[in-house]
């Protein structure tokens, strides 16, 4: 069996996380939730599958979420993109984008990352949109 490779896609900034509204869930208890959505250049993957997932760390405890799946195209080429619906039992912390695939990636180019809550807390700052 293959041992799964992780490369760092971007780290997300502590006023971003913060901006969350934390919702009651059934199952979960509270729960952030972050559109992601990332552009990237994976050279040397072309047509293999890869994941991008979310992890952070919630006090002691480091979790993760998995986001989307998908296959690089013949140019090296992938849209990978969701919600990331993140179970918190005390703070979202050193959140991360990450991307996950089978092969080693030899070169991993960001062309674009976006993230942002979902929902956003009744005192954070409202941001105009374009």
């Amino acid at each position: 069996m293959t041992q799964a490779q992780d490369k760092l896609v971007g780290s997300v900034p502590s006023a971003i996380i913060n901006n969350a509204r934390l919702q009651l869930s059934t199952y979960e208890g509270r729960v952030a939730e972050f559109n992601v959505a990332t552009w990237l250049q994976l050279p040397g993957l072309a047509n293999l599958p890869v994941s991008l997932l979310v992890s952070y760390r919630d006090g002691d405890k480091r979790r993760e979420v998995m986001i989307d799946h998908g296959k690089v195209n013949a140019h090296g080429k992938i849209l990978l993109s969701g919600i990331a619906r993140m179970p918190v039992r005390q703070k979202i912390e050193e959140m991360q984008v990450r991307l996950r695939s089978a092969v080693p990636a030899s070169a991993l180019v960001v062309e674009e990352l976006f993230v942002q809550a979902v929902e956003m807390a009744q005192n954070a700052p409202r941001q105009a949109s374009a």
